[in-house]
């Protein structure tokens, strides 16, 4: 894949949210489909953005990751994440990658011919995803085995392959030797459940999976075993973080603007002027452009210090996603109430837009835990307690 510059990246990913995603986003919400048109253009124009440009990639990194999807957030939220989660798992294979699984996973991936997501998430385990039940042995010279299942797989049953995290199990294996390793599409065994049936970003396809004793060859370990928690909080966290607050700024920049536009060009009835001109409406808009503003500047920002191991990448990553998530869902609610009952048609953009806003409070880690997140770095406590 050709290296482009990150100016260039962003154009090109706006390009594609207005060409591809935007005409589709309705129907792929309205049919609760995989965005496949969406996901093929992305994936051969930008989908190696975050692999190394020694197998072939881009070799950007946080910042990208952030200003790409609030491009395609603009367009189409279900798209933006299911891309999101490619750049995310992208980034955990090229982590630790040693040469075979470099030819195997990232030069595809830089050559724009192989999607990858995340499958991390578990029934059992709550917002605790960093903390597996999926059971992973030696079965053999070469061989591990995996049983377990997973839950919320972006682009279930469409992606080439899938990170999974898991822990040892065996004799003499320590507790809690969590890892995580790549599982083929085409690995024998994989149970899918059924199609996503959500609230809001309905074109996902996140499903559920079960492993039922499935068996991959042992070079498919992400780094060593024990490294699970190593990827989850220098890799996985802080590009699922910037993967988020990247597709909920761009639903949030795509509220006002349709709330800025719909002002624009509605006439009251009685006197022909604009609903521009009232005072109360510029307050409501410049209180919302604030808003969007300030958390865009925040997202960048935590992903620019991240990239460079300041001290504040960490409260800096939790709360940008924490931020958005309240940026989102106020700007679209305030945009609601600027256009009146237009909006709240079921064809209306903000119709959608409100849906799918609301899951990024959802969308582990929640809220409420980076919150928790943010105090402790500030306060040099760690993240994780018993």
């Amino acid at each position: 894949m050709e290296r482009m510059e990150l100016g260039r990246a962003v154009s090109t990913a706006r390009e594609i949210a207005e060409g591809v995603l935007a005409p589709e986003a309705a129907a792929v919400d309205a049919e609760r489909r995989w965005p496949d048109k969406g996901m093929e253009a992305l994936r051969t124009r930008l989908g190696g953005l975050v692999v190394p440009e020694r197998f072939g990639g881009m070799g950007h990194g946080l910042l990208a990751v952030a200003q790409v999807g609030e491009a395609t957030g603009r367009a189409c939220a279900s798209t933006s994440i299911c891309f999101g989660m490619h750049l995310v798992a992208s980034a955990v294979i090229a982590a630790k990658a040693g040469e075979k699984q470099g030819k195997r996973y990232l030069e595809p991936i830089a050559a724009g011919e192989h999607l990858t997501t995340l499958a991390l998430s578990e029934p059992m385990t709550g917002g605790e995803f960093w903390l597996p039940q999926t059971r992973m042995e030696r079965s053999g010279p070469g061989r591990l085995l995996l049983t377990g299942a997973k839950s919320f797989v972006t682009n279930a049953g469409h992606a080439d392959s899938y990170v999974v995290s898991t822990v040892a199990t065996g004799p003499g294996t320590p507790p809690g030797q969590f890892s995580c390793t790549v599982v083929d599409a085409d690995t024998p065994g994989l149970v899918w459940g059924p199609d996503w049936e959500g609230f809001g970003m309905r074109g996902n396809a996140s499903r559920g999976l079960e492993l039922p004793g499935v068996e991959i060859p042992d070079w498919c370990l992400l780094g060593e075993e024990g490294d699970e928690i190593w990827y989850v909080f220098n890799v996985v966290a802080p590009y699922f973080l910037m993967a988020m607050a990247g597709t909920y700024l761009g639903v949030a920049a795509a509220a006002l603007e349709e709330a800025r536009v719909h002002l624009l060009r509605r006439r009251r009835a009685r006197t022909g002027r604009s609903a521009a001109g009232l005072q109360v409406v510029q307050h409501r808009l410049g209180t919302m452009w604030a808003r969007v503003e300030r958390t865009r500047r925040l997202i960048y920002h935590a992903a620019a210090e991240a990239e460079i191991g300041g001290p504040e990448a960490l409260p800096g990553l939790a709360s940008a996603k924490a931020e958005v998530a309240d940026a989102a869902e106020e700007t679209v609610n305030d945009a609601l109430t600027l256009v009146g009952g237009i909006g709240y048609g079921e064809h209306s953009p903000l119709h959608r837009m409100l849906r799918d806003a609301r899951a990024a409070h959802v969308m582990s880690p929640v809220t409420d835990l980076l919150r928790v997140w943010t105090g402790r770095a500030l306060l040099d406590e760690p993240l994780l307690t018993d």
